[in-house]
């Protein structure tokens, strides 16, 4: 009998495999598991329902699919001492990684490094702002630890998730803890719940906005939908008066008549009033008319854009022509490409000089000279 079992690994990374036995394993309990040409162990995360609903909604989900890897057996005593030896080395490997990094003055961060259990596979993950031509450090990397290297790009977001910390609410990382999927967040966000727009008050540790702003944005948006849009005139018993402020909270509407008096009515009594001067049923603010969307992608991670790792095994480095055709070695030859081709569908721009410039210039010498006056020479008869 199969069982469906969900399995953690360093840096919350979650992983779905198979369990071939009457009984599954405890949770928490500590596996072996087929990996990449190898084996790795890593800790039970959920199984069972949980992990079939776990596996249908999560970012790292499978779906509907069935797990291609397998459990192969519950992690024995010297199985977990070798792996307290084999992660003591990872910060070492991170800190050599990074000097050969410098060495080859290339723009990226090595934000941690993973060794596999049996170590016969290392993975680095790295953050960097564009494509960076990385096959020499490979290269290195694969001569120096004998090993086959695997090099991953993950966004700032990636990062603090791998790397977990505390927020400034005193608790652990959404990102790390509880949340399945990283959502993006963009400033409209914050302008729909009124919140400052200054970043430094409503951006996490990894200098993006912060995961909990889209918590209550749905709450937002159904309550603003309630009340009149800020700025309109609604006709009641006083006549027109001008919607001021919107309290979704308390529900209070302020509102402000041509005379300047200043009022504060609850949304009951506001519709009440309307109704009897039969303004008709109250106008709702439309959500996209009182709130602009703006999406600065500056603010938006944009997981889908991230380079494809390059792999190496270190006997086969020269050998294998994938690694050598995964990054161009030239990041901006696109560019190039591009703009030539701009040039080339580009009219012939004619320069023009300033009025009365060359065309005149020697005629106003001769001026000065005393043989003419004017710009030009006058006719002869």
């Amino acid at each position: 009998m199969s069982h469906l079992v969900e399995v953690s690994f360093k840096g919350n990374r979650k992983e779905f495999f198979l369990w071939e036995a009457d009984e599954s394993p405890a949770v928490k309990a500590p596996v072996i598991v087929d990996a990449d040409r190898g084996e790795d162990l890593g800790y039970v995360h959920s199984l069972g329902d949980l992990a079939a609903k776990r596996s249908a909604g999560a970012a790292h989900g499978l779906g509907d699919a069935a797990p291609a890897k397998k459990i192969r057996r519950v992690a024995s005593d010297d199985d977990l001492k070798r792996f307290t030896e084999v992660r003591a080395q990872d910060e070492d490997a991170r800190r050599k990684a990074m000097e050969r990094v410098k060495a080859n003055a290339l723009v990226m961060k090595i934000s941690d490094a993973e060794w596999q259990w049996d170590r016969k596979k290392l993975t680095f993950y790295f953050t960097a702002e564009k494509r960076v031509d990385f096959r020499n450090l490979v290269r290195e990397l694969a001569a120096m630890f004998r090993t086959r290297i695997e090099l991953k790009q993950i966004g700032v977001r990636d990062e603090a998730k791998r790397l977990d910390g505390i927020g400034r609410c005193g608790r652990q990382y959404c990102s790390s803890s509880w949340l399945p999927e990283l959502r993006p967040v963009n400033l409209g966000v914050a302008k729909d719940q009124r919140l400052s727009l200054n970043p430094s008050q409503i951006s996490g540790a990894c200098g993006r906005l912060m995961c909990c702003l889209r918590y209550e944005h749905e709450f937002y948006v159904q309550q603003r939908k309630r009340f009149p849009k800020e700025g309109k005139l609604v006709r009641t018993r006083r006549g027109e008066e001008k919607v001021v402020a919107n309290d979704i909270f308390r529900e209070r509407v302020t509102l402000r008549g041509s005379d300047g008096e200043v009022r504060l009515l609850a949304l009951d009594e506001l519709r009440i009033e309307l109704d009897a001067v039969g303004a008709g049923p109250l106008v709702i603010a439309s959500v996209t008319d009182e709130f602009e969307a703006v999406d600065l992608r500056s603010e938006i991670e944009e997981e889908s854009e991230l380079t494809s790792p390059i792999e190496v095994v270190a006997e086969e480095e020269v050998t294998r022509p994938e690694a050598s055709m995964s990054v161009s070695a030239d990041p901006n030859q696109a560019a190039v490409t591009d703009t030539s081709a701009a040039d080339a569908t580009r009219k012939p721009h004619r320069r023009r000089g300033r009025r009365g410039g060359r065309r005149n210039r020697a005629g106003r010498e001769r001026g000065e000279n005393g043989n003419d006056s004017g710009g030009s020479t006058p006719p002869t008869s």
